[in-house]
């Protein structure tokens, strides 16, 4: 029997070596007659961390990797190199931005207005 192969867009990458893929399909409404969308999430493996959320992707069933892994990305967009943003480098490496400034709480604020009874 033939592997399945599904096609959809990165929704997360945030895992070691997966990313979970929303695979949508349509389908006519059986008494109405409307087309309906309807989709699924799948977890699937990324051995070289290439892909990032937005990606549109390839995925085929293959042997369970995990509990919730069952399926291996075989194709995406030509600019997904192999470890294209390590995002923990990144962080590193970004400068670090300045402290934000709180806002007086509302109480606080009343008080310097003189709208003390």
């Amino acid at each position: 029997m033939p592997k399945r192969v599904l096609q959809g867009v990165v929704t997360s990458d945030a895992c070691d070596k997966t990313v979970i893929v929303r695979v949508e399909r349509r389908f006519m409404h059986p008494v109405y007659k409307k087309f309906i969308s309807r989709s699924k999430k799948f977890a699937a493996h990324d051995e070289e961390n290439r892909y990032r959320a937005g990606d549109a992707v390839k995925i085929e069933e293959t042997r369970p990797i995990s509990k919730r892994k069952s399926w291996i990305v075989i194709e995406g967009p030509a600019d997904a190199a192999p470890g294209r943003g390590n995002r923990r480098a990144a962080a590193e490496t970004a400068p670090e931005a300045p402290p934000r400034r709180r806002r007086a709480s509302r109480s606080a604020a009343g008080e310097q207005a003189g709208g003390a009874a």
